[in-house]
C-alpha cells in the first residue's frame, strides 16, 4: 500500500482565489472610456450648434469668442473699406458739384490699313510726335509693285500704238486726197475712190478706239497705284504715338477682332494738346452745370497742381442704370505731365466772373455714407495703425454731392471706415484692397 499522503479538501479550497484587483481595473477602465466618449459627443454637440448658430445669424463670433476669451489673432475679423478725408483749398472747396471721370483726347484713333497686308516697316515708337499724313508704316506689296509695273508697260504699249495710227490716218489723208483729185479729172473710178475714203475713216474709228485703250490703261494705273498707297499706313492728323498695336511680320486686316483674325490697327495716336475730362454727373445736381462753366481739374498723378477747365458739353443722354449725365471738361493749361486715362476730379465752380477774395483756408470733406448719429451727435469710426476700430466724435457743416464738411474732431490722415456696422470699440478689423 501506498504510504504518500492524500490531498487535503481544505488545501484545494484555499487554492482558488479570484483576481479582484484586474476585474476592478479592467471595469474602471471601461467607465473612463463611455466618459470620455460621452464629452467628446457633448463638445461635437456643443461645436455644431454654435456653427449653425452662427450661419443662422443668432449669435454673432465677436461676441461668443469674446465669452470664450479667445485672442484677436483667431477670430474671424470683419472687412471694411476705408477712405482718407479730402480736403480742399481755394475755389475748389466753394464747387457746386464734384464729378470723378477720366482724360482723354479729343482726338485719338486707332490707325489700321485699308487692305490686307503683312507689316513690312514701321517707322514710329510709343511718344513719337507726327504730322498729319507722315507714313506711320508700311505693309508688303511686292505683288502690287509688279502688276503696277506690269500696267505701265500696257499703258506705255497704247500711247505707242496711238501714235502709230496717226502716221497711219496721215497717210490714209494724203491718198484720199489725191483720189479727191483724180475723181475730179475722171482718172479713177468711183470705186478706188470710195475705198480711199473708207481707209481713212477706219484709220480715224483705230485711233478713236486706242485713245479709249489709254485711257483705260491710266484708269487701271490710277488703282494700281492707290493699292500700293493703301499699303501706306499714314497719320490722319497731328498728334503722338501712345501705342504700338502691332510689330513687323504681323499681320494687318481692317475691322480685325484679334490673333485669329489678324490685328485691325498698326498704331493708335492721339492729340494730346486737346485733352479733357470724360466725367459723369449724377442727374440730380446736372441742373448746377453749364457749357463754358469754369472748373477746376485734379489729377491723382500730378498731387500738388489744379489746371483749369472749361464744361465743353453736356452729352444730351442720360445713364438710365447709374442716374448720371456724361459731361466733357477741356482742359485749358494743360501740361507735358497729362495723358490719356488718368484718374481725375472735376470741381464746378459756382461762379465764373466773381472778383471776391479766395479764401485759402483748407476745407475738409468726408464721404456721407462713414457718418454715424447716436443722441450725443454724429461720430465716425477709423481704422487706428494696429487695424482696431476707434469712434471719433465730429463737428458737420453744409454738405454737398453726398460729401459733408468735417469742422471738428478729424485732422485729415485718418483712414476713416466706409458704411461701418455692428463695430465697437477697440474690434479688430480687416481693410479691403
Amino acid at each position: 500500500m501506498s504510504t504518500e499522503p492524500k490531498p487535503q479538501i481544505s488545501d484545494a479550497l484555499s487554492s482558488l482565489r479570484i483576481e479582484r484587483s484586474q476585474k476592478a481595473q479592467r471595469s474602471s477602465n471601461g467607465l473612463l472610456g463611455k466618459w470620455l466618449f460621452r464629452i467628446c459627443f457633448l463638445a461635437l454637440l456643443l461645436v455644431g450648434g454654435g456653427a449653425l448658430a452662427i450661419n443662422r445669424g443668432w449669435l454673432q463670433t465677436d461676441t461668443w469668442l469674446g465669452w470664450l476669451d479667445v485672442p484677436d489673432a483667431i477670430k474671424q475679423r470683419p472687412e471694411f473699406r476705408v477712405i482718407r478725408p479730402v480736403v480742399e483749398r481755394g475755389r475748389a472747396a466753394d464747387a457746386t458739384v464734384v464729378a470723378s471721370g477720366y482724360l482723354e483726347s479729343r482726338r485719338q484713333a486707332r490707325i489700321g490699313a485699308r487692305a490686307v497686308g503683312r507689316v513690312e516697316s514701321l517707322f514710329v515708337e510709343e511718344g513719337s510726335k507726327v504730322k498729319k499724313d507722315d507714313i506711320l508704316a508700311v505693309l508688303e506689296h511686292k505683288d502690287l509693285d509688279a502688276s503696277m509695273a506690269a500696267t505701265q508697260a500696257s499703258l506705255s504699249r497704247s500711247k505707242a500704238a496711238i501714235e502709230e495710227q496717226r502716221v497711219q490716218i496721215q497717210q490714209n489723208k494724203r491718198e484720199y486726197d489725191r483720189a479727191s483729185n483724180l475723181l475730179a479729172s475722171r482718172s479713177i473710178s468711183n470705186t478706188e475712190f470710195d475705198k480711199a475714203r473708207y481707209d481713212l475713216e477706219s484709220a480715224e474709228a483705230r485711233l478713236k478706239s486706242l485713245s479709249a485703250e489709254v485711257e483705260l490703261a491710266e484708269a487701271r494705273l490710277r488703282e494700281a497705284q492707290q493699292l500700293t498707297e493703301n499699303m501706306n499706313i499714314r497719320a490722319p492728323f497731328d498728334g503722338t504715338v501712345i501705342s504700338r498695336d502691332a510689330e513687323v511680320g504681323e499681320s494687318i486686316m481692317p475691322g480685325g477682332m484679334g490673333e485669329g483674325s489678324g490685328r485691325g490697327s498698326a498704331v493708335t495716336i492721339a492729340d494730346l494738346d486737346n485733352l479733357e475730362v470724360d466725367c459723369d454727373v449724377k442727374e440730380d445736381y446736372i441742373s448746377r452745370v453749364r457749357e463754358d462753366q469754369s472748373t477746376e481739374v485734379a489729377v491723382d498723378a500730378v498731387p500738388n497742381r489744379r489746371y483749369r477747365g472749361i464744361v465743353r458739353k453736356i452729352i444730351p443722354m442720360g445713364d438710365r442704370a447709374r442716374a448720371t449725365i456724361k459731361v466733357k471738361v477741356t482742359i485749358v493749361d494743360r501740361d507735358d505731365r497729362l495723358f490719356p486715362n488718368m484718374s481725375s476730379t472735376v470741381y464746378f465752380l459756382p461762379d465764373t466772373s466773381s472778383t471776391q477774395t479766395i479764401d485759402e483756408k483748407p476745407r475738409m470733406f468726408c464721404d456721407e455714407s462713414c457718418l454715424q448719429r447716436d443722441e450725443q451727435g454724429e461720430y465716425v469710426w477709423i481704422a487706428d495703425e494696429a487695424d482696431h476700430a476707434q469712434k471719433v466724435r465730429v463737428t458737420i457743416g453744409s454738405t454737398r454731392d453726398g460729401k459733408a464738411e468735417i469742422m471738428e474732431g478729424l485732422k485729415g490722415s485718418e483712414r476713416v471706415i466706409v458704411s461701418p456696422v455692428n463695430l465697437r470699440e477697440n474690434q479688430a478689423i480687416k481693410i479691403s484692397q
